[in-house]
Parts: C-alpha cells; structure tokens; sequence
C-alpha cells in the first residue's frame, strides 16, 4: 500500500462521493475506483457499499479507515520531526497568509522575528484561504493566517488580530465627506464585494442583513487589492479592514470612514496542523502572533 493510495481512500470515506474525491486529488474518477479496487483485492473484502447513495464504508472499511487514518496521522508527524532535525543547520518557516494580512499586517512581524533570528529563513506565500487550508492540513505550509478562521479537529487555531472595519469610498463620493456613516445610509449604495467563496464577504454579508441593508453588488473580486482598485475609481463603495487601506489613505486616493453604529471587526486566526512539529523560530514566531495580537 501507498501513502497516497491510503490518502484517497480516506478523503473517499470522508467526501462519501468518488466525483469529490477524484475533483480533490486532481485524478479521474475512474483512478479512484482502480485505487479502490487494488485496496479491495490486496484485502480480499468488499471495504466501500457502492449501492447506498452516498456510498458509505461496509465493516471492514471502517477498519481500515481508522487504522489508515492513524497511519496518516503518524507519516505526518514523521515528516514534521525530519523537518526539526534538518532545521538544526538553519530553519525554514514556512508561511501562508491572504492577501491583506500578508502584505498589510505581516511584514512587521517577520521583521521582528529576523532581529531575533537573523539565520531563519521565513519564506511568505499570499494565497487564497482554502488553498491555506489545503497546505497546511497536508503539512506543506507551518503556520497560516486567515480571515475568519473556521474549526477544524485537525487544526490548532489561534485568535490573531480584530482588524477595523471600515467604509471605503473615492474622495469624490458623496459619502467621503462624512466624519462617520450611519450603516444605513449604505442601502441599495453600488457595492464592491468580495466573491462569495471568500470568508471576508460571508462576514461582511452577515452585518449588512443584521441591519437590513440591501446594497447593489456590481463587482466581485477574490482579493483586496483589487478591490481597492474598483473603489478609487469610484466604481463603488465597499466595507474593507483599516490596515489594508491605509497606504491609500494615507495617498488620499481612498477615505476610509469609520460607523457609528457599532465598532464593527474582522477576525482572523493562525492555523497550524495539530501535531506540528516546528523549530524553535516556529514556536517563537507563533508566540509572537499571539502576544501582540492579545
């Protein structure tokens, strides 16, 4: 048996669909039933009742789902403790965060981490949350950074920094000139918006119908940065993190008005892979997250 092979009959007892777990492996779903196949005949038992709709694992399958399971789990931390041992000739932290906090909030953490070990290597990737979710589950990424951390039995996840949330607007919309706004006075406004597979615009999303707002939603981008973009153009307005805007607040193409109606934050989180084993960097750079986010 394979690692891999023992990965997708996992993910397929867990997803109950081959369609999924081939979509998940990037594989057809006739590799996975030939993978499945080769399980069955070197066990000589049926392990997955392809009749029930969703498949669900027969007796002998959710034996070898724990026990493949239990498998995994222990590859993993056997490839975190090799990683540990090369790390004693120079460590490497591997890091993933979105967009806004990679590029807005992070870079004054890595500094004060490379005064402290200047020797590390901190290698940053800015990648979309699922992708963070993804690289840090499979062990390939140490530490991640997300809006809106979800809960995962498999993760570790650690409260980061509430980031302000603001109205953003050109400085030639009516709006910008208003020390603060009433949330209301967003109704039925053209609205730059997160796509909807972004946890950002669930939150977003969320406060908007906890007061009734409606607002036009006229272009959907995957990152802030564009969304930035739409909004000094006038395009729209949009709801967006302090920290993410203020270099262009500060070049006064972007006013970010703060509410009256509440202090409204997004939170974010550091996610790492329960188990994980890191070098001493690692551990001091989650220490970090954590201290000056409290």
């Amino acid at each position: 048996m394979h690692i891999e092979t023992l990965k997708i009959f996992c993910d397929l007892a867990d997803l109950c669909s081959f369609s999924k777990t081939a979509e998940h492996h990037l594989l057809s779903q006739s590799a996975i039933s030939q993978q499945l196949a080769q399980l069955e005949l070197a066990h000589k038992c049926q392990l997955v009742d392809r009749k029930k709709r969703p498949i669900e694992l027969t007796k002998e399958g959710r034996l070898l789902y724990k026990a493949a399971r239990d498998m995994l789990d222990r590859y993993e931390q056997l490839k975190s403790e090799l990683a540990a041992v090369k790390s004693s000739a120079g460590e490497r932290i591997n890091v993933a965060a979105i967009y806004s906090i990679g590029m807005h909030t992070l870079p004054d953490y890595v500094k004060t981490i490379m005064v402290s070990y200047p020797n590390v290597n901190v290698h940053i990737e800015y990648l979309s949350a699922n992708r963070i979710y993804e690289l840090v589950l499979s062990g390939d990424i140490d530490i991640g950074l997300v809006a809106v951390p979800k809960r995962d039995k498999r993760l570790e996840v650690y409260e980061f920094e509430n980031e302000p949330l603001v109205l953003a607007c050109s400085p030639t919309h009516p709006l910008s000139r208003e020390p603060q706004v009433d949330i209301h006075q967003l109704q039925f406004e053209r609205f730059i918006a997160f796509e909807k597979n972004v946890p950002t615009r669930t939150w977003i999303d969320s406060i908007l119908e906890r007061y009734n707002i409606v607002v036009r939603p006229v272009m959907e981008f995957d990152n802030v940065e564009t969304v930035k973009r739409a909004v000094e153009i006038n395009s729209g307005i949009s709801i967006l993190p302090q920290p993410a805007i203020l270099q262009e607040v500060g070049s006064e193409t972007i006013k970010a008005i703060p509410f009256l109606n509440e202090n409204f934050v997004r939170p974010t989180g550091i996610i790492v892979r329960k188990g994980k084993i890191l070098g001493q960097a690692g551990r001091y750079f989650i220490e970090l997250l954590r201290k000056k986010a409290k």
